[in-house]
């Protein structure tokens, strides 16, 4: 298997479900770094990467979705539940400016009183306010799920609508481990990865553009991975409509599900995977937010972008650190051996709008 696979990597070839399972369970490291920085350097330029100094908002807490592996959530009645006010948001958005950023993610909770016309008036005023000089994830994919069901709209028209109040990202989040199994054994509210798949599909449709996630070290089998990474690359084949994939480690503290965290090593692993494997995304982004410095060394296993975030309580709470030095984690960057450039969204016009132009962002 693996003279086959070396073969296939060299002469550009797609590696099969069953190669990137023997990947999982038996490939050495050494081969796995060698085969994705080969991949890797046929879609960006050796020992270079790219980051984004960037913020998620967590603009609400109240959900009904009830997770067992997320730490974060609150019931609608709980005396902890909060729905931060759009002054509140607009502070978080002035300081990740004052410290350099110019990249928001949203992400909360499937809150029943939150139907769309609240999302409309707050990224409207967020586009009016700010303008061009600030980009954003308008929502995850499971999210927009919840808030299209909640408001009696079929996805697309739903996307439609954000769109129309100056959303142009919907971000691949909540799709954790993409098989209909893992999501009746952990988030049975948070509809079947069948129903995820034709969400993403739908926002795409709508012009929108969208991003493919992944979490890692829950109980997930290696034929799940395999799985969720097929049904990307298969939506990629059919829409060209995603920008990257991006993986992380679960978070066990202070969740129901527990357990503990997957090493590095094993991380990287699956970097290299996603990258032998993903022959059609162009970018596979490591995580700082999960990983810390660690992830830095992920960009010898295929990876060639990354976060510096300031905030995720979602992440946080579940046992996450954040270090706020940016320059600390643009110098482990280039320990590692890669010259780290700033990938422009929000202030150069030539990387707006379109997932085809991003890949040609610096």
């Amino acid at each position: 298997m693996r003279e086959q696979i070396n073969q296939k990597v060299h002469n550009q070839e797609r590696i099969s479900e069953q190669e990137a399972l023997w990947l999982y369970q038996k490939a050495e490291m050494q081969d796995l770094r060698q085969w994705a920085t080969t991949v890797r350097n046929r879609f960006h330029p050796p020992n270079q990467a790219t980051y984004l100094v960037m913020r998620i908002i967590n603009y609400t807490n109240i959900c009904v979705a009830l997770c067992d592996y997320c730490a974060f959530y609150r019931l609608p009645k709980s005396p902890e539940g909060y729905v931060l006010s759009q002054q509140q948001i607009f502070d978080k958005i002035e300081e990740l400016v004052g410290l350099g950023g110019d990249f928001v993610g949203f992400n909360g909770g499937f809150n029943p009183k939150l139907k769309i016309e609240w999302y409309e008036e707050l990224f409207s005023k967020i586009r009016a306010r700010f303008g061009d000089s600030v980009e954003f994830y308008g929502l995850t994919v499971a999210e927009l799920m919840y808030i299209a069901k909640l408001s009696r709209l079929d996805y697309e028209t739903a996307a439609g609508r954000l769109k129309a109040a100056g959303v142009r990202w919907i971000t691949g989040g909540g799709a954790e481990i993409l098989t209909n199994a893992f999501r009746e054994r952990h988030s049975p509210q948070k509809y079947t990865a069948d129903d995820y798949m034709d969400a993403q599909a739908a926002i795409i449709r709508a012009g929108l553009n969208t991003t493919a996630t992944m979490v890692i070290g829950f109980d997930e089998t290696l034929e799940e991975r395999v799985e969720h990474l097929s049904r990307v690359r298969k939506l990629q084949d059919e829409t060209n409509g995603l920008f990257s994939l991006l993986s992380w480690t679960y978070k066990p503290d202070n969740t129901e599900l527990g357990g503990q965290e997957l090493g590095p090593e094993a991380y990287w692993r699956h970097l290299a995977i996603s990258r032998l494997f993903l022959d059609n995304v162009r970018h596979i982004r490591t995580s700082v937010l999960t990983q810390n410095e660690n992830a830095l060394h992920g960009l010898h296993y295929g990876a060639d972008d990354f976060d510096v975030p300031i905030e995720d309580q979602v992440t946080q709470l579940a046992g996450a650190t954040i270090n706020r030095d940016v320059q600390a984690v643009l110098a482990a960057c280039r320990k590692e051996g890669f010259e780290p450039h700033y990938r422009f969204i929000a202030k150069n016009p030539a990387n707006r709008f379109h997932p085809n132009v991003l890949q040609g962002a610096p």
